[in-house]
């Protein structure tokens, strides 16, 4: 019978040879390593690792919105490596939440659901995962066509805004109007004052007083530094019936407490509850406004003029913004900006262009920037005075008109919009104004 070695780890440095119980020279021999023993790979903390995922997953949110199908395969991807990166990378996997369709979205409501089901309390997790984790939703790109599918989305998202308690950013579009229960399950959920941002949210509301939960959810969301909301505009017969726009000046101001506001816009709204609510507030960190301009000579329940020179003095970015309708409504912008607004660095105004005026008690102003639609010659007889009170003036951007490209005939570049544009751009070149397109460049050479 012939006799087998066996292997015998008496220490980590030494492995000896022993022969079998009933051999006839029992002995140990020492196996000696013809190689050298590796040294164990050093692994980075989990702390390194989030940071190093961090940055990898900002790099696919970056090309969601040139592919979003590579993007999203390419962030499964990073989740089958391995299992211990597996575990690291599925926080982060689910914080950034972007949807394209229905059904995504709603399988993704299921899955949360059903993990909110198999959550206890023993683990002492304060809500169940991936719901916890996201922090991020982005419906900027989910296209609604048909009545059908935006009443899907309501019900999938009333469903959806409970199980998302540590929600610090919401992105919409204006194809998605979200009802009464939607905005009411937003108003119930936990984790409200974690929210810091609202964009892209349509209002279609006929109230006439605070009943409305839009209001309600302001109201619960107290840190809040952006929001965006569009309405639903100025019909042309409501122009002609005054009686026919509800008047806000019966409702007593009602308190809304928002001291981290930053951003505000809102656009094709002359005048709702939240608006007044908003008029009425202090909102002492406010710097940035879009609104649409409508002047209340047109629309006596117009607040728009009300509501810029109430917050005016603490704004550096003021924006009007006319929504491209049909038929188009332009509203006249009010003269006195700068005299409701003498901290602004950066002014964007809309056609029909103002006459805008600087009060005598003022002796310079210190706007930066100045973006118009299109150069026309009117505005620039009426800017061409203001400049003595505008030192600071360095640019002016036409936002509507490009640069024709190098290689094109003289008589194209001088024509039209182009020829009026090269004006602006002689005439203020002496007083050390720069006019660029919008893509804020300067013409070829």
């Amino acid at each position: 019978m012939s006799t087998i070695p066996e292997l015998t780890t008496i220490s980590t440095q030494r492995v000896l040879l022993q022969p079998r119980k009933y051999a006839k020279s029992p002995g140990s021999f020492i196996l000696i390593p013809l190689l050298p023993q590796k040294p164990q790979p050093r692994t980075l903390p989990n702390e390194l690792w989030i940071k190093i995922l961090g940055y990898v997953f900002a790099a696919y949110y970056t090309q969601a919105a040139s592919s979003p199908e590579s993007f999203v395969t390419q962030r499964q991807n990073l989740l089958l490596v391995c299992r211990n990166l597996r575990d690291i990378a599925l926080p982060l996997f689910y914080q950034h939440a972007v949807f394209t369709t229905s059904s995504s979205l709603e399988r993704f409501t299921d899955h949360l659901h059903a993990a909110d089901k198999q959550w206890d309390s023993i683990r002492r997790i304060p809500y169940s995962t991936p719901g916890r984790w996201v922090q991020v939703l982005d419906l900027s790109d989910l296209r609604c066509s048909l009545w059908s599918d935006v009443c899907h989305a309501d019900e999938i998202l009333t469903r959806l805004f409970p199980l998302l308690p540590f929600l610090a950013h919401l992105t919409l579009n204006d194809t998605l109007t979200l009802s009464r229960r939607v905005l009411t399950s937003m108003c119930s959920r936990d984790g409200n004052e974690r929210l810091k941002s609202i964009t892209g949210l349509k209002l279609v509301s006929a109230s006439v007083d605070y009943d409305d939960p839009f209001f309600a959810l302001l109201q619960c969301c107290n840190n809040l530094e952006q929001l965006e909301f569009t309405g639903s505009g100025i019909e042309p017969l409501l122009i002609d019936s005054p009686n026919a726009i509800t008047d806000m000046s019966h409702l007593p101001p009602k308190p809304l407490h928002l001291p981290q506001l930053r951003k505000l816009s809102m656009v094709a709204m002359h005048c709702s509850p939240v608006m007044f609510a908003l008029l009425h507030a202090e909102l002492p960190s406010l710097t940035h406004i879009t609104i649409t301009p409508y002047d209340d000579t047109t629309i006596s329940t117009s607040l728009v003029p009300q509501f810029i020179e109430a917050h005016g003095t603490k704004l550096s970015s003021l924006h009007l913004y006319a929504p491209k309708s049909w038929p188009t409504m332009l509203f006249q912008s009010p003269t006195t900006l700068l005299h409701s607004c003498p901290n602004l660095y950066h002014l964007s105004l809309e056609n029909p262009l103002p006459a805008l005026t600087i009060p005598s008690t003022m002796d310079t102003h210190p706007l930066h920037i100045l973006s118009v639609p299109r150069p026309v010659s009117d505005f620039l007889k009426t800017l061409e005075p203001l400049l003595q009170k505008l030192p600071n003036l360095q640019l002016i951007r036409s936002r509507d008109v490009r640069w024709l490209r190098a290689g094109m005939s003289s008589r194209a570049v001088e024509a039209g919009v182009q020829g009026e544009l090269r004006q602006w751009r002689q005439r203020l070149a002496r007083r050390r104004v720069n006019v660029v397109d919008a893509t804020w460049s300067q013409p070829t050479a």
